[in-house]
């Protein structure tokens, strides 16, 4: 086989005779090159090339064979090679130092030149083989990551296309989708940040609520012209027809998370979770279930302020927009009866980012 094609071995001892040897025990299998001290063999890993295994000394003058072991071992370019310690040092203090840096192995002097042939050519198929099961799991992570990334952008794709769906029969803009989902991502964040529901908000759940946001409204597609186009107020009879949305989107999206499975597509049960609870009151007084306190889900908590910050702000056919401190007022007015108090908290405190929101994303 030609030299170029040879595992690379780096022999490192300040003998003369031990390199001999041991140059002449590997030379027909291996290229072999040779230091005679720490600071040489840096050298040679530096400017000539990076071996695949140091068969090393460890009584050098200057620079001992620990020593080197350690400064090799620290730096991210050298620390897989594997070391093997050929050395006269032959109690077991020194060798179990000798693998405690790093070392792979460990071969007292005098040695039986086949002894280390043999470990040398296990060590290196061992290396071989990690290497190669290494750049297997990196092809797998990738893969992994690839179908991630597809799930990903196909939830999305599903997400927008719904949330166009309704966007086309209400009166509300896309903008106001726009709005909400960051309004929500902000609250989201704030309560994190201050310890609240770490059981249920970190940075995966938050952008799964942040994705699912723009379904909150998905129910109205089932909500008839007549009273979802309708100019003015809505009477008692109409409105109770309004508020079947939230049931109505909950029902479809719950019907399509049961027919993928939970666990694949989580963003579907914040999507329903959000649809069904965004009307919901702290005070139990909200619809459709009448749920009260933590028994709403944190994800309806926040869409709910999120929700009616963004009307308040927004012109209606029947008012005009709030400011933002009249909006504020509201919202503060309505903490522990309409809105959980801890959101409201995470409101007051993110008050400037939701001006942001709002004046980048304004119709």
């Amino acid at each position: 086989m030609s030299e170029q094609g040879l595992k690379t071995i780096l022999v490192v001892d300040d003998e003369p005779a031990n390199i001999t040897v041991l140059s002449g025990t590997l030379k027909d299998n291996y290229r072999v090159i040779v230091a005679k001290n720490g600071k040489q063999a840096i050298d040679r890993i530096e400017s000539v090339v990076t071996p695949d295994l140091i068969l090393l000394d460890i009584m050098m003058p200057d620079m001992d064979g620990y020593e080197l072991c350690q400064i090799l071992k620290r730096r991210p370019e050298t620390k897989d090679i594997p070391i093997i310690f050929v050395s006269a040092m032959s109690e077991y203090n020194d060798e179990e130092k000798g693998l405690q840096l790093g070392a792979i192995d460990y071969i007292t002097k005098p040695f039986s030149p086949a002894i280390v042939l043999t470990r040398v050519r296990n060590i290196l198929q061992l290396r071989e083989a990690q290497l190669s099961l290494e750049n297997q799991n990196k092809a797998l992570e990738q893969t992994i990551a690839e179908r991630t990334r597809e799930v990903y952008l196909t939830q999305n794709v599903t997400i927008h296309a719904l949330a166009s769906l309704a966007e086309t029969r209400d009166n509300e803009t896309g903008n106001h989708i726009r709005r909400t989902q960051y309004y929500v991502k902000t609250l989201a964040t704030n309560l994190m940040r201050n310890g609240h529901h770490l059981d249920e908000l970190n940075k995966d759940n938050i952008d799964l609520m942040f994705r699912s946001a723009p379904l909150h409204d998905i129910g109205k597609v089932g909500i008839p012209d007549s009273i979802l186009l309708k100019p003015g107020k809505l009477d008692p009879e109409e409105f109770e027809i309004m508020k079947t949305h939230a049931s109505l989107g909950a029902i479809a999206l719950k019907a399509a998370q049961e027919s993928v499975g939970e666990n694949e597509t989580s963003f579907l049960r914040y999507a329903r979770e959000i649809s069904e609870c965004h009307h919901e009151k702290w005070d139990g007084t909200g619809y459709p279930k009448g749920l009260k306190g933590e028994d709403i889900p944190i994800s309806g908590r926040i869409m709910a302020l999120a929700d009616v910050y963004d009307a308040l702000i927004s012109a209606r056919i029947y008012k005009p927009p709030f400011s933002h401190e009249k909006a504020k007022d509201i919202i503060l007015e309505g903490s522990g009866k309409h809105f959980d108090p801890k959101v409201v908290d995470a409101f007051i405190s993110s008050e400037e980012e939701f001006k942001a929101i709002a004046a980048e994303f304004r119709d």
